[in-house]
């Protein structure tokens, strides 16, 4: 079993910077995945935030959050970061961490990603 364990949430004022990050561990990963970052607001469905390729070279974006949050993968590759620039109130919802074990990390559809992590809260204030 895949384990993503998620930290950084916190509360953060309007404009403000937070950075997550994500851990991966358990069984022997297939050799190529793809990681990335979706949230869910009270009272409405989770949605995509930004993915991440195997090698880090690839990246795809919310137009949501496109030019204020940048994704990226550690040295390990079995970590993964969000850095949250700018933050805005409808920023504010709890971020999970999600593994595809697929190459394919641009598709923004949960169902076809396969692990969560637990996730974390993000709260900004106006």
């Amino acid at each position: 079993q895949v384990r993503l364990v998620e930290s950084g949430g916190g509360l953060v004022q309007t404009g403000g910077s937070l950075r997550l990050s994500c851990a991966a561990s358990g069984r022997t990963l297939r050799s190529r995945y793809s990681m990335g970052w979706f949230r869910q607001a009270p009272g409405k469905e989770r949605e995509f935030v930004v993915s991440i390729s195997w090698s880090g070279d690839g990246t795809y974006y919310s137009d949501s959050v496109k030019g204020r949050f940048t994704i990226s993968r550690g040295n390990d590759e079995n970590t993964v970061y969000l850095q949250m620039n700018n933050v805005k109130p409808e920023d504010t919802a709890v971020y999970f961490c999600a593994l595809r074990e697929s190459v394919y990390y641009n598709d923004p559809r949960s169902q076809l990603w396969d692990y969560w992590g637990q996730g974390t809260q993000v709260t900004v204030s106006a």
